[in-house]
């Protein structure tokens, strides 16, 4: 009798298990495939680990000086992209670079293709170089030929052609690369020039596949779409007086944009600098009058969500990467909680219009790492943009040299050297930048204040003046929540994030 029971368990316990299976496999499809009429793809350009790391840790450091006992340390403090659900790795290599560009790393994105570095959404077989290794460019106009590979749809195409709503939001040029990837197709992502040409109805580079037009335009790159002194045009054509003939509404300050009326706006451009926009730090504490990215989501939102249909918006930290570039890492840090916290915006507002995120995809993640690391075994509470403290006796760590040294380094960068304008930051008001040298001998840091705001941190190599940096090619982190959001996890290609997006949003 308790064989037979025991049997008899055990077949009602396969059975539930197979039941529950099936209505999970069946709950997953539903909720994975085609249920996410929205789509938000934050972007936050070079945002490596170690960078989202610092980020929550400068956060904390922030959050403990505004309220003191609010943490127990800053390394507890939680970033909003990282209170999303669903979370995965991203192999970020090129078709012709282990270590990726911009361009191909968020066009493999957008497309789900892979291409050569500085390559804008097209075919795999697309060239940025001619035979000579010259770039397909003139000044920023393209010279590309027409039998250099083939336009690659991206995502905010096929958004569009569904009826939805499609905008892009950067703190870069609007026609640099990654907002680029989503609406132009370039063989050389330098031809600026052609790319604003591309997002403009009428023009003859216009692209067709975006039908009566980008809704939602906003960044920098004033010097690509206006005539005159200081810009980069060479037609004379006045691209921003071409888009408010179709209709567009045009701001270039921010004070401008916290006027627009959404719900009485179709089609929104706004250009609020001649080229990138400011760096978050500077924006804030020069009082420029510029919107914060946060500022430009909620606007870009109130004007996409009014279709029914749904909307596609990409929305990138774009300046993330230059401060990485430069080594600057309290400006990349910044740059980060200003992303962050758009993040936060965005999910404020859609899951009022959307509660649970039902019919909403966020999608938070990186192109590619930088080469900063986290250094030593700081103690727990140590600044993270200070000198190592060691973990067992709270005093600065010292190197080989006998001299201390900071937690967060480059594996390269730029130093300035003899010319003048490698010796200053042009964005603050020609400040010096403080910056150890690298050569035979370090500079002792002791009495250097590392937290200033135009501080270089460390280089192990020197390629060169500040901006020098490269990328690293390291995974990078992907976050997801909402509407189909189950389908990202594990390590993926970067391609393979296009598919599931594709999936996600029946597209």
């Amino acid at each position: 009798m308790n064989t037979t029971m025991n049997r008899t368990n055990r077949t009602t316990r396969l059975a539930a298990a197979l039941v529950c299976a099936a209505a999970g496999t069946l709950a997953f499809g539903a909720h994975a495939a085609g249920e996410a009429k929205n789509v938000i793809f934050f972007l936050g350009d070079g945002m490596g680990p170690v960078t989202v790391t610092a980020a929550r840790i400068y956060k904390g450091e922030k959050q403990l000086a505004a309220k003191p006992g609010s943490l127990v340390s800053s390394e507890r403090a939680t970033l909003v992209m990282q209170s999303l659900p669903y979370a995965a790795r991203v192999k970020t290599f090129s078709l012709d670079g282990q270590t990726t560009d911009s361009a191909p790393s968020m066009a493999a994105y957008m497309t789900g293709v892979k291409m050569r570095n500085e390559v804008i959404s097209m075919s795999s077989d697309t060239m940025a170089y001619d035979s000579a290794g010259k770039q397909y460019i003139n000044g920023e106009d393209t010279t590309c030929q027409p039998t250099n590979g083939k336009a690659a749809d991206t995502l905010l195409e096929l958004a569009k052609a569904k009826g939805r709503a499609v905008g892009a939001v950067s703190t870069t040029r609007v026609g640099h690369a990654t907002p680029a990837t989503t609406y132009a197709h370039i063989c050389n992502r330098n031809g600026y020039n052609t790319i604003a040409e591309q997002s403009v109805p009428g023009h003859a580079n216009y692209n067709p596949k975006l039908l009566d037009g980008i809704d939602v335009l906003m960044g920098g790159g004033q010097r690509n779409y206006l005539v005159g002194a200081g810009t980069k045009r060479t037609d004379g054509v006045d691209l921003v007086a071409a888009m408010k003939a179709k209709g567009y509404a045009y701001v270039d300050t921010g004070t401008q944009l916290k006027a627009v009326d959404t719900a009485a706006t179709g089609k929104l451009l706004g250009l609020f600098s001649p080229s990138e926009m400011a760096y978050e730090l500077d924006r804030v504490k020069q009082k420029l009058d510029q919107p914060s990215l946060s500022d430009m989501t909620e606007k870009a939102l109130g004007v996409l969500s009014k279709n029914d249909k749904g909307f596609f918006l990409m929305v990138e930290g774009g300046r993330i990467d230059h401060a990485l570039h430069g080594t600057n890492a309290k400006r990349a840090l910044e740059d980060t909680l200003a992303f962050d916290a758009a993040i936060q915006t965005a999910l404020d507002i859609m899951n009022k219009k959307d509660p649970g995120l039902k019919n909403t995809l966020v999608v938070v993640t990186a192109d590619h790492d930088h080469a900063m690391a986290f250094n030593g075994y700081p103690k727990i509470g140590n600044p993270i943009l200070g000198l190592v403290n060691g973990y067992a006796d709270g005093k600065p760590t010292k190197a080989a040299d006998g001299k201390p040294y900071t937690t967060l380094v480059f594996g390269n960068g730029g130093r300035p050297n003899a010319t003048p304008s490698s010796q200053v930051n042009a964005e603050d008001g020609n400040k010096p930048w403080i910056a150890p040298a690298r050569g035979p001998v370090r500079d002792d840091q002791s009495a250097m204040d590392t937290t200033d705001d135009n501080y270089l941190q460390e280089v192990g190599i020197n390629l060169g003046t500040p901006g020098a940096e490269t990328h690293g090619g390291g995974d990078v982190m992907l976050f997801a929540g909402g509407a189909g959001s189950k389908l990202f996890k594990g390590t993926v290609e970067n391609t393979k994030v296009f598919n599931k997006v594709k999936e996600a949003a029946g597209l």
